[in-house]
């Protein structure tokens, strides 16, 4: 049970990265602190989607599944949770680089968009 629990608080910090990632931007807005947080989370978060590697946190969560009595699986956290939610089919090579550049698009926007609102 312990390890089921320690699982699925693995799964929540992956989403949160995950929603960091994307809406962290708009946090630097109030937390300007925050970018040095956010943009080597964008950059590793864009990194793992474009070149396909596997998060870190999966093999993790992988490991306590299995100690505690369940399956664990062969692909990422993405491929796993998030894309049958938002894909109903398979995404291809070509639309995981796309997810990586609208990352690094939304980001570089917002921080531009953050810079001249410095610098006036």
């Amino acid at each position: 049970m312990l390890y089921q629990i320690a699982a699925d608080f693995i799964v929540l910090i992956h989403f949160s990265f995950i929603v960091f990632v994307l809406i962290g931007g708009f946090l630097v807005f109030k937390w300007r602190w925050l970018i040095w947080l956010h943009i080597p989370a964008a950059i590793w978060g864009a990194l793992i989607v474009m070149v396909g590697w596997i998060c870190p946190l999966t093999p993790i969560e992988n490991m306590l599944r299995q100690t505690a009595g369940n399956e664990a699986y062969s692909s990422g956290f993405i491929e796993r949770y998030l894309v049958p939610v938002i894909y109903p089919s398979g995404l291809n090579r070509e639309m995981f680089i796309a997810m990586g550049v609208v990352v690094i698009v939304i980001n570089v926007i917002l921080y531009t968009i953050l810079f001249l609102k410095c610098k006036r």
